[in-house]
């Protein structure tokens, strides 16, 4: 797989790209300072994964992330983030990108990631998600309403069974499918069932969209 990797900072390209290197399916294919660097090597070098920093001078990875999902669809973003960003990683998950994680990770979670994402699949990092939930409460303390809360949110919600918030609510603390059948007392193939069909009810795309949709409307409801 093709890798592009994202990051202001040279010695974190260059330490990524030296990682994402040893994997015998991953070739790093270019690195990118900002997202408009990492926009135009995107269109020139077409990669799988985007290996995606959020804070940078210059273009952000929000808006490089935008454009590069507008102009080669096929994609996949993986944001690698700070704990104080939680504002941005909001915005940037309003893209669409495929998961995020801390900088701090260790090397193995990764490259981990990147399959996992390549694959088609999507990455939570609890700790993150639990910083979400702690800013749009504190934003729930300044408004009268969550103002990430959508029109149309609210009553989607108002279709879910008690089980379904219960399922949503996890997601929302960026569970896997084995930590919510503990949690349920159920089978891990019941849990992906449910969560299946949460994500199809709610018409949303993937396990990442169910997560920010909890963040959104976890209040709203608990």
């Amino acid at each position: 797989m093709k890798i592009l990797i994202v990051d202001d900072q040279r010695l974190m390209r260059e330490g990524l790209a030296a990682l994402v290197g040893l994997e015998a399916d991953m070739d790093v294919v270019g690195t990118a300072v900002d997202g408009r660097d990492a926009y135009a090597k995107a269109l020139e070098m077409r990669p799988d994964v985007v290996l995606m920093d959020i804070r940078m001078p210059g273009m952000d990875g929000i808006e490089g992330s935008r454009l590069i999902f507008k102009h080669v669809p096929d994609t996949k973003i993986l944001i690698l983030t700070t704990f104080d960003d939680a504002e941005l990683i909001l915005r940037v998950l309003e893209e669409g990108v495929h998961g995020y994680l801390l900088k701090d990770m260790p090397s193995e979670a990764i490259v981990s990631a990147i399959r996992t994402v390549h694959n088609g699949g999507t990455v939570l990092q609890s700790d993150i998600t639990a910083l979400l939930l702690q800013e749009v409460k504190k934003m729930t303390e300044r408004h009268a309403s969550p103002p990430l809360l959508r029109a149309d949110d609210d009553a989607a919600v108002e279709t879910l069974t008690e089980r379904e918030k219960e399922i949503l609510a996890l997601l929302g603390r960026g569970w896997n499918n084995k930590e919510i059948a503990s949690h349920l007392v159920i089978t891990e193939g019941t849990a992906k069932n449910h969560v299946s069909n949460l994500i199809a009810k709610l018409g949303l795309r993937d396990r990442t969209q169910a997560a920010l949709f909890a963040v959104r409307t976890l209040t709203t409801f608990q």
